[in-house]
């Protein structure tokens, strides 16, 4: 195995990783292992009508339940998540749910160890963060945005119709994650579908990015080998335990692959995007990589071959461009096969590719691309997403 020579780069994991089926009894030990005494339970109502939250409770003395969360969480809901933790004299956070309750507890932290009011002043490039955020415990109920582990937060501004990322740094990471597989028993397939194809995603734009590096590689080729492994069968037989647990990993790997860097044209399309219509991210990000991976794929056609290889395509006897594409269409046959609605049932119109191209382009996540891009190019990457295959 060949390894490349590179510059003198950084992995930091701030997280320790208590996992496996059952990991959930051990939540109360670990948050009064942090000296936290009053938690916040951060959650959504949907996690507290699927009994999840009071299974949480049952670990957690004296903790106070907010469950406001509420998807793609904005700039107003932390505030709100940073008032009622002042309000409530609590000392830690357990944030229980997807990625929109670790993301409103990442961020709500920010605000409390600096003493800020608004996220907006954290906006990455902004405000730096030099203070850790409050003891925070992390207990995903969904696989796929691996927000347990990572080191960002991200935030809408419906005023400015973006999504923008606070954090980049280890200050910003949960100090425990909780990944319990049975936490993810019975979601439904189409959650299943979109957060599986959002830990696949990590994936393959982390392992593509400009920023890959040989650690973070490692966690991208497992993560994408347990997604083609599990994934369709996990969204046909939600109480498959064993596929809950291997999409339980693959979305953690998906997380720590981020690191401290950024991912790539999807990320930066679908993040963009998410902010003009309310619709599930990972839906988003599914039906864009595709596409985007056509478009990288003449850039970097050793790591999509391997990529190819990770999603199960025999490779045997191709050029490595031959097997990227490969590689390409089994991302594309995945995506229907799991059932990822298309951009005009997530509201979208092909009238408005223009905007979409131009504020994708704005993403910080379009410079860590593997394929240089300009707005143009994200228009026609929008035009494929529209049309499929055609």
């Amino acid at each position: 195995m060949s390894v490349e020579v590179e510059q003198v780069r950084s992995v930091e994991v701030p997280t320790r990783i208590v996992h496996g089926p059952g990991a959930i009894g051990e939540l109360g030990a670990l948050v009064r292992g942090l000296g936290t005494r009053r938690p916040m339970l951060v959650t959504d109502p949907g996690v507290v009508s699927a009994g999840l939250a009071e299974r949480a409770l049952e670990h957690l003395e004296g903790a106070f339940l907010f469950d406001r969360v509420r998807a793609n969480p904005d700039v107003e809901l932390v505030s709100e998540a940073r008032e009622a933790f002042q309000e409530e004299g609590c000392d830690g956070m357990v944030a229980l749910g997807g990625g929109s309750s670790m993301d409103t507890a990442k961020a709500a932290g920010v605000l409390l160890a600096h003493g800020a009011d608004s996220i907006l002043d954290y906006e990455y490039g902004r405000k730096p963060i030099t203070r850790r955020i409050p003891p925070l415990v992390t207990v995903p109920t969904t696989a796929g945005t691996g927000s347990e582990v990572t080191l960002w937060a991200v935030i809408t501004d419906h005023e400015r119709k973006i999504k923008f990322n606070v954090g980049g740094t280890p200050l910003i990471g949960a100090h425990v994650a909780v990944v319990d597989p049975e936490l993810t028993l019975g979601l439904p397939p189409a959650i299943t579908a979109a957060t599986g194809m959002d830990a696949l995603s990590h994936c393959i734009e982390c392992y593509t990015c400009d920023y890959h590096q040989p650690f973070t590689d490692a966690f991208c080729i497992a993560g994408i080998e347990l997604c083609a492994r599990w994934l369709e069968t996990a969204c046909q037989d939600g109480k498959n335990l064993e596929a809950r647990t291997g999409m339980a990993y693959a979305a953690n790997f998906g997380g720590l692959a981020y690191g401290t860097e950024s991912a790539g044209a999807a990320h930066a399309m679908s993040q963009s995007a998410g902010g003009v219509h309310e619709c599930p991210h990972g839906a988003l990000t599914a039906r864009v990589l595709g596409p985007v991976c056509e478009y990288n794929a003449e850039a970097a056609p050793g790591r999509y071959a391997r990529i190819a290889r990770a999603l199960g395509v025999k490779t045997d006897g191709l050029t490595e461009e031959e097997a990227a594409r490969a590689g390409v269409e089994e991302i594309y046959r995945l995506t229907e096969a799991v059932g990822i609605p298309t951009l005009q049932q997530m509201g979208f119109s092909e009238d408005e590719i223009p905007m979409l191209a131009q504020i994708a382009h704005e993403d910080p996540q379009t410079i860590g691309n593997p394929r240089e891009l300009d707005v143009s190019d994200y228009e026609e990457i929008y035009r494929r997403a529209f049309s499929g295959r055609e």
